[in-house]
Formats: structure tokens, C-alpha cells, sequence
């Protein structure tokens, strides 16, 4: 799981172990990742690991994704009081998921934020990636 932003717009995205997006959120720029999160974790898919930025760090998202089965690897804040253990050498895959981001932003209606309303830049991303990544 993984936030780009641009454009008042945070993009969250859960791929698949190849990096290909299998759900996409999008959010206003200025709304906390949690809220992006909250949305996705809902209706995960069947997973053993998931991978995310310190800004996913918290303990009500960790819970569910222990109670369905995945495994958090997700760095603690650095303000968290109580150190949080994760796999250092399997969060370094996280790449993959930023060279997702890259390929969509050579897109250029998804770079230059053609559109304006979310849903239609919503849907220019989802056309981007299917065309990208999965055929």
C-alpha cells in the first residue's frame, strides 16, 4: 500500500506481489493516509504480506491485517512511543510499488493532471494501469 500526491489528490494503491494495482483510492491531498487506509482495509484481498509507508502506522490498521491472516510491514513513526518490529529486507521491495507510480506518471493526462474531477482522474489512472501493467 502506498500514497503518491499531486494536485490537491493522494493516489492509494494496493498492488500485487508483481506491483500491478489491484485497488485504487484516491483522496484530497490535505486528508491524512488514514483515511485512504480505512477505506482499502474494508475489503482487502487474501494476502500474506502487506507493505506500506510510516504513514500507515497505526495500531487500528495493523489489527485487522493480523486478524485476516497478512503479515504488517510497515515502519513505526518516528514520534511512536512503543518501537514496532518489521522485515527490513522485504519492506526494501517496496521499490517495486514506486516504479508503479513511475510507469502511470509517464502517462502524461495522469503526470499533468488533465482532468479535474477525481472520478474522471480516477478513471484516466485505472485506464493507465490497466494498460500498463496488466496487458
Amino acid at each position: 500500500m502506498l500514497t503518491k500526491g499531486g494536485m490537491n489528490t493522494k493516489l492509494h494503491a494496493i498492488t500485487d506481489t508483481s506491483a500491478r494495482p489491484i485497488r485504487l483510492f484516491i483522496t484530497a491531498g490535505q486528508i491524512s493516509d488514514y483515511i485512504g487506509a480505512r477505506a482499502l482495509v474494508s475489503n482487502l484481498p487474501k494476502m500474506e504480506w502487506l507493505l506500506g509507508d510510516r504513514g500507515y502506522d497505526a495500531d487500528w490498521f495493523r489489527e485487522p491485517l493480523v486478524d485476516k491472516g497478512a503479515k504488517p510491514c510497515i515502519p513505526g513513526r518516528k514520534s511512536r512511543k512503543k518501537t514496532v518490529k518489521y522485515d527490513k529486507r522485504r519492506y526494501k521491495r517496496r521499490n517495486r510499488i514506486e516504479r508503479m507510480f513511475g510507469r502511470l506518471k509517464d502517462w502524461r493526462r495522469v503526470a499533468t493532471r488533465y482532468d479535474r474531477s477525481p472520478t474522471v482522474f480516477l478513471s484516466a489512472i485505472a485506464l493507465a494501469a490497466t494498460v500498463i501493467c496488466w496487458l
